[in-house]
């Protein structure tokens, strides 16, 4: 996966991306309940918000300290965002997959691409909600921040949602079914896994079949992205 940091490892990369609003982190939450993953926190040289904690939320660094784990190779990944930089520390993620651990990296589109690039065997999983009015009405029901913010996330998630085509996965969260989406997610994760090691008796036959049916069902090609952008804006 990492090369030669971490050859060996039978742990699975896996990004999970989707615009503000998707319910990105209600569906992780649920996915933990399944099994033992492993979250990577991502480092940002933005300043922290009330109520976030360092090494928690995010990994706070200065520009300077940033930039110099850019120089240094120590970043997986990284982008600029709005006068900030955003990146996915390296040392942390080949620790975990070195473990044996399914690690998540929760990332928007431009650094899920990087990391793709980079690791080919990453697992490239999109999460959105149905619609595009959908993905609104959540956004307005926060009631967090202005219509102009709101109106400016949505600007943004349709330059996202147009880079499904580039994922290994879509995964739709209904409203009130965040349960469903995370069990999609770790079927997708559970099937790289089945396919690998095969099926020893009846029992287990029958969860692997719908693990792998599962998995299937959410596969993304362009045909189906194409498909669903146009039930997605209708």
């Amino acid at each position: 996966m990492m090369n030669n940091d971490n050859s060996n490892n039978n742990g699975q990369l896996i990004v999970i991306s989707g615009p503000a609003g998707s319910g990105k982190s209600t569906v992780l939450k649920e996915l933990f309940n399944f099994a033992e993953y492993k979250y990577s926190v991502s480092a940002t040289t933005r300043n922290p918000r009330s109520g976030e904690t360092d090494g928690i939320d995010y990994k706070f660094l200065s520009k300077d300290e940033f930039l110099q784990k850019i120089a240094d190779g120590e970043m997986l990944e990284y982008v600029e965002y709005s006068g900030n930089y955003y990146g996915t520390l390296k040392e942390p993620v080949v620790k975990m997959l070195n473990a044996d651990h399914n690690v998540i990296l929760e990332i928007e589109v431009e650094g899920a691409v990087n990391i793709k690039s980079r690791y080919p065997e990453t697992l490239m999983i999109f999460l959105t909600p149905p619609t595009y009015s959908e993905l609104e009405k959540r956004l307005k029901n926060r009631g967090t921040e202005s219509n102009e913010i709101i109106q400016k996330r949505m600007e943004i998630s349709k330059k996202e949602i147009a880079c499904i085509g580039k994922y290994d996965y879509l995964v739709v969260n209904e409203s009130g079914k965040q349960k469903k989406a995370a069990f999609a997610i770790h079927c997708i994760v559970e099937s790289g896994r089945y396919r690998k090691t095969g099926v020893k008796n009846e029992n287990l036959a029958r969860e692997t079949e719908m693990i792998l049916q599962t998995a299937e069902e959410n596969k993304i090609n362009q045909a189906k992205a194409e498909s669903f952008l146009k039930e997605y804006y209708a």
